[in-house]
């Protein structure tokens, strides 16, 4: 790739072994973590496949003794990966280490990464245990590890806020023991890049055998910021960074995936290092997990957000038709977003409609591109205009419903000023056909009673929300919609026409969730 002076996405980054930068995905582990955004099996193993296509290193694809399912999960994500290491998440305890040995080890690759808190507060109140007690437990939890797998990776819970001789001590002894990474976590998002790049130089100038491992930074976003952090810390030595598509995650989330990676490859006169992503597959697997996790991507979200590359000032417009590069410091191509004027429509093909798909960043199976083509056709029927928005809309739904054990077969509703108002509904529930009749206090709660009389459950409705895809009366509706049951959230997006459609499909999709991850558990129980 030649060097450019002008066009920064294409400057290209020193292939030195010394500053190759190692991208750990933690999208299906931390990402997962983050409340509602809890993954189907079949969405993980998808979004698994997205991932090692794009060139991730290393895939975190659960935590293994939390459940039988996410045990299964880490383990048919092994079976299928071609080319990523495969970790699994494990506490420093015996039965821990030994599950997530078990679950990685059928990968052609696999990582077991071990995690206890270092830091005085967590010691003292999370774990009621003394320094030296957790240096003890974390030398056997790594032998333990190593004693199975020769990939271990050793993380310091609440790094950032640890004593800096004390982690010094315990980095020297778990490489000892055999951790071949050394993850220093930013835990709570409390440190500064300043910091964070002194201490990871300071641990490895000061750990007299840092040379035998990795150092790994791992950074979350509650002062926003988590990409600062994580860039700042390669700079001080590290060479892997643990990161989520999308930013996703517990509270304000981790590192952008994709920021990271473009901030190295724009800016690698400021950051030269180099990595092993695909970046014009970055759009494409954004909306992927967007539409698996029912996480929307944020519109002016850095690098894969929708205005991205958009420019409504008359100077910048004026400035972007004269060179691009006076407003664009990536071309939209870099990260697998197209620009297009094609229009779709009733009398749209086949062709143009996977072309159009293409150009939005989608490769759709061959059963879910009929469904998707389908439902274009039976939406062009109902609105004259068919957008990017109404696609996309479209087609995360449809990933969304690959799945579904519940679908909607058809809904009717009776509202006006006079209550109650009633709906009538008709699903199908595993291959069978079950209809009811039910009121309620407005439309969209007579519409979410029918759904409970033909699946009786108890979850908790946490989270309802409407906003219009696209301008016009005959836009599309999107609804979300958060479920919690047993202390656990599923949130699920829908889009139609119909506001009360929507919400109906919203509502299953969550519920779907809920039903699957009940059956999962009950089959390891």
């Amino acid at each position: 790739m030649t060097v450019s002076t002008t066009d920064h996405s294409t400057v290209a980054p020193a292939r030195s072994d010394k500053d190759r930068v190692v991208i750990f995905d933690t999208t299906l582990r931390d990402g997962e973590q983050c409340p509602g955004a809890t993954m189907t099996f079949e969405e993980k193993l998808e979004v698994a496949e997205a991932l090692d296509t794009m060139g991730v290193d290393i895939i975190e694809a659960g935590f293994p003794s939390t459940s039988e399912g996410d045990f299964q999960a880490v383990q048919e994500i092994g079976r299928r990966t071609r080319n990523a290491v495969i970790a699994g998440l494990a506490r420093a305890h015996p039965n821990d280490i030994d599950r997530c040995a078990a679950a990685v080890k059928v990968a052609k690759r696999g990582r077991v990464h071990i995690v206890i808190a270092t830091s005085p507060l967590h010691m003292k109140v999370k774990l009621a245990k003394t320094p030296e007690e957790v240096l003890d437990i974390s030398v056997a939890s790594v032998t333990r590890a190593r004693n199975q797998i020769d990939n271990v990776e050793w993380s310091a819970e609440d790094g950032t806020r640890s004593e800096l001789d004390y982690l010094c001590r315990i980095v020297e002894a778990v490489i000892k023991a055999g951790a071949t990474t050394i993850n220093i976590p930013d835990t709570v998002g409390y440190t500064t890049p300043a910091e964070y790049e002194a201490l990871m130089r300071n641990l490895r100038e000061r750990v007299p055998n840092a040379d035998k491992a990795v150092f790994s930074v791992h950074c979350h976003n509650d002062l926003g910021m988590a990409v600062a952090n994580s860039l700042a810390g390669v700079m001080g030595g590290a060479r892997q960074v643990e990161c989520t598509i999308n930013g996703i995650g517990e509270r304000a989330g981790n590192a952008a995936l994709e920021e990271v990676v473009m901030a190295m490859n724009v800016r690698n006169d400021a950051f030269p290092f180099w990595n092993a992503i695909d970046t014009t597959m970055l759009t494409r697997v954004s909306k992927l997990v967007a539409a698996a996790t029912s996480f929307p991507v944020q519109y002016n979200k850095a690098i894969v957000g929708r205005n991205a590359f958009a420019h409504e000032s008359g100077i910048h417009q004026d400035g972007v038709l004269k060179n691009a590069q006076t407003y664009e410091i990536m071309t939209p191509a870099s990260v697998g977003m197209r620009q297009s004027s094609l229009v779709l429509g009733k009398h749209s093909g086949r062709h143009a409609f996977i072309h159009k798909l293409k150009e939005m960043g989608y490769e759709l199976g061959e059963n879910q591109l009929e469904d998707a083509f389908a439902r274009m056709k039976a939406l062009a029927d109902r609105k004259k205009d068919i957008h990017d928005e109404d696609i996309e809309a479209l087609v995360d739904q449809n990933i969304a419903q690959a799945h579904d054990r519940i679908r909607l077969k058809s809904l009717s509703v009776i509202a006006g000023t006079h209550g109650p108002q009633r709906a009538t509904m008709k699903l199908d529930v595993d291959g069978e056909v079950r209809t009811t009749e039910a009121e309620g206090n407005g439309p969209v709660d007579a519409v979410f009673n029918a759904i409970k009389a033909l699946v009786p459950h108890h979850a908790a409705l946490e989270l309802y929300q409407v906003h219009a895809v696209t301008g016009g009366t005959d836009a599309q509706a999107e609804v979300s919609v958060r479920l919690s049951e047993d202390g656990r959230a599923m949130t699920s997006r829908a889009a139609d026409p119909d506001t009360l459609v929507a919400s109906a499909n919203a509502y299953l999709g969550a519920l779907n969730k809920i039903v699957m991850k009940r059956q999962r558990d009950a089959a390891g129980a």
